[in-house]
């Protein structure tokens, strides 16, 4: 039993709860200065570094996500460096363009392990480039750490080299939301969401959640990838619906601004995961309709929605200022709800090879490596993970953890709720540790 393991029975239990919270428990509850102390920079002259291959959505689509991913993942690296490395080692980041492509996706993937020799790949958010991804890193035999939040990963689309540690997935985010969305805004839903996999997945959690609470989607208004115009589509909306679910990536401005023109001032309750306006400032004219509606984040955007010491800590360390802007550029709003993903994914790598001894790619460090990750369950809140605990099935490779529902006051957001971690959790029956790594 590995130390995470035994402590984290005790977290279930709540024996100790408490006392973790005030004193920190394992690995990623230190105080920065305590770290810093234990763990003097790492010296790089003559060290062997370990290297990380970032997939990075630098252009395309993904591009505004890209470029918070590639701001955090520097931040964390720079961190780790400060304090000790990965088993005492440099960590060397590694990162390329897929252009939010999935051809690129892969041919990045094959750079990154064939020309470089990385140890381990941190992988893309858009799930149509995760999907090219993981089966090329599965040949390769590289670990593959999708941030992406989509099924491909828990619901065994890909192998056993590529897990998502570090951010709950869909089903999981709208299983948590699900029940308060149908207990305090009404059962019968519509629901429009774009027509990929990303958007399937909200599809098909939304129609599972409602079955089990009771609730009906009456009516689902898939929107193909592009679209610029999007009245056309709010024609399908039924005038008899108590909630109109949203969640769009794209041109999100003229989605909204679209969206109030149809509905006006008459219209149901509006709950939108925060994609529709992830990046986008409040203050952007034509989203004032959004006063009063209410939103899934995964790690709030205002800091007094989640005021810890560790979300203090990371929040400063990204450069990410109270409102959740650049703090060097206020009117470039961060991708909060996503980008903490990346963090909490490079310190599940650190943990990982530290706890198994993995030393360099090849076959028995490779075996050493996944076996441990699978066999974990559990992390910490703290410093490196500071949006919350996860628990972490090893069949699926999934972490799942708390979920945040918030509010539009005066132009802002409000967190109202804060999911269980248990509100997450649902059955698969996908089990990659049968699957033979070699």
């Amino acid at each position: 039993m590995n130390r995470r393991y035994a402590l984290s029975s005790l977290l279930k239990t709540g024996i100790v709860a408490g006392a973790a919270a005030g004193l920190g428990g394992v690995a990623g509850y230190f105080s920065s200065r305590l770290v810093a102390e234990r763990s003097p920079p790492v010296k790089e002259a003559g060290v062997k570094p370990i290297r990380i291959g970032f997939q990075v959505h630098r252009t395309g689509i993904g591009a505004p996500y890209g470029f918070w991913y590639e701001r955090v993942a520097n931040a964390a690296v720079s961190y780790i460096n400060r304090t000790g490395g990965i088993a005492g080692r440099p960590v060397e980041l590694i990162a390329e363009d897929d252009e939010t492509s999935p051809a690129k996706g892969a041919q990045v993937v094959e750079r990154l392990v064939l020309a470089h020799n990385v140890d381990f790949i941190l992988g893309a958010l858009f799930s149509d480039v995760v999907l090219a991804s993981g089966p090329r890193a599965g040949e390769l035999k590289r670990p593959y750490f999708a941030v992406s939040e989509g099924t491909h990963v828990p619901f065994g689309l890909l192998n056993r080299w590529c897990f998502q540690p570090g951010i709950t997935d869909v089903p999981g985010q709208v299983t948590a939301v699900a029940k308060w969305i149908f207990e305090n805004l009404g059962r019968r839903v519509a629901m429009i969401f774009p027509d990929y996999a990303f958007g399937h997945d909200h599809r098909d959690a939304l129609t599972r959640a409602a079955e089990r609470y009771g609730a009906r989607i009456v009516e689902k208004i898939p929107i193909p990838p592009g679209e610029t115009s999007f009245t056309k589509y709010f024609t399908r909306i039924p005038r008899d619906i108590d909630v109109l679910y949203h969640v769009m990536v794209g041109d999100v401005l003229t989605f909204v601004r679209e969206l109030g023109v149809f509905l006006g001032r008459d219209r149901p309750e509006l709950f939108g995961f925060i994609d529709s306006i992830e990046a986008v400032p409040l203050s952007a004219p034509g989203l004032e309709y959004l006063e009063g509606t209410y939103f899934w984040e995964g790690f709030p955007r205002y800091a007094d929605g989640y005021d810890t010491p560790y979300s203090r800590f990371y929040r400063e360390s990204v450069g990410v200022d109270e409102n959740g802007a650049d703090k060097s550029d206020p009117s470039r709003v961060s991708a909060y709800s996503h980008m903490f993903g990346v963090w909490e994914t490079l310190f599940v790598i650190k943990e990982v090879v530290e706890q198994s001894g993995y030393s360099e790619p090849r076959r028995e460090d490779y075996e050493l490596f996944v076996n441990s990750l699978e066999e974990m369950d559990w992390f910490n809140e703290g410093l490196w993970h500071p949006q919350g605990d996860k628990l972490f099935n090893g069949r699926l490779h999934q972490s799942f953890g708390h979920q945040f529902i918030s509010t539009v006051r005066n132009g802002r957001l409000v967190v109202i709720h804060r999911t269980k971690i248990e509100d997450s959790l649902y059955e698969h029956a996908n089990d990659y540790t049968k699957q033979p790594l070699f």
